[in-house]
């Protein structure tokens, strides 16, 4: 069901994104022609935000070709994971040569979720410092944070209070969700990006389970993700339904266009029932990804 999926405002920057964005950190182990072949997808769907990292194995370089076509089409977002202002300031300058671009649209402060990281990349001389003067150079347009784990929409919030970040990055789905305090925590989080105008990214939409310790097969992504399917449409439409949400894809490129025909079939829809989405649980033994304990790093 190739279609544009619906633009809304990307926070407060001015652009008009995609519902979905195309995460790409599958690109990172793939070969160029393939690579190729995934982002010609792109255009079926109008999918005009990218994001990636620098830690994304080669994912920038093999963007670079797309990008010195269509640099001028899509809204471009990458990663440090540098918490001191000379790792990020020379992350962001590799990533920028390794994307063969002058400048970023977006430069996030990647998985930003522990007290003490949170403490130097905040700091004088931390990450932070290196990112606004980049800002200033025109090297970057906005800035924003991202995370993994229970903690991180609670970490966010702290991130905003201590500066006005133009975006943030965080887990959303069903199974996540089902957990009381989390739920409280997104709820505050959405609140107060509503608020401020932040964007609100979510990854782990499609996220089934962690991948069993005997799984035989290829794993695309780190965690197992639910198949094509009802399943896979109902996870795509927690978020969707969300207005102001995004969804990041999965690393797993087969389910692109998958996730992009239920984009595009369900936006603006009601949210699935909740005997619906516990039935795919149920059907799929979904499990949460974290807990905020033993499965709460990646």
């Amino acid at each position: 069901m190739a279609g544009p999926v619906a633009l809304a405002p990307f926070g407060r920057t001015g652009h008009a994104s995609a519902r979905v964005i195309f995460g790409a950190a599958g690109l990172g182990s793939m070969s160029q022609e393939r690579a190729d072949a995934t982002l010609a997808v792109l255009a079926d769907y109008g999918v005009n935000h990218i994001d990636t990292a620098r830690s994304y194995g080669e994912s920038e370089l093999r963007l670079a070709p797309y990008l010195a076509r269509h640099r001028h089409d899509v809204f471009l977002a990458t990663k440090t994971g540098e918490r001191r202002a000379d790792g990020a300031r020379r992350e962001l300058e590799e990533s920028l040569g390794r994307l063969g671009v002058d400048r970023v649209d977006l430069i996030q402060l990647h998985n930003l979720v522990e007290v003490d990281e949170w403490e130097t990349a905040h700091a004088p001389g931390g990450a932070l410092e290196a990112l606004l003067s980049a800002r200033d150079e025109g090297l970057v347009r906005f800035i924003g944070v991202t995370g993994h784990g229970l903690r991180i929409p609670s970490m966010h919030l702290r991130s905003l209070d201590r500066h006005p970040y133009d975006s943030v990055l965080f887990p959303y789905n069903a199974a996540l969700l089902a957990d009381p305090g989390y739920a409280a925590d997104v709820a505050r989080l959405v609140e107060v990006c509503t608020e401020r105008g932040v964007a609100m990214q979510t990854i782990k939409s499609v996220a089934r389970r962690r991948w069993a310790a005997d799984h035989r097969g290829p794993q695309y992504s780190w965690y197992e993700p639910l198949p094509p399917g009802p399943a896979l449409e109902r996870a795509v439409q927690v978020v969707l339904a969300q207005p102001g949400l995004f969804l990041n894809s999965s690393s797993d490129a087969r389910l692109l266009r998958p996730i992009l025909d239920a984009a595009v079939a369900g936006v603006g829809g009601p949210a699935p029932r909740a005997l619906d989405l516990q039935a795919d649980a149920t059907m799929w033994a979904i499990r949460p990804l974290f807990d905020g304990a033993d499965l709460e790093r990646i």
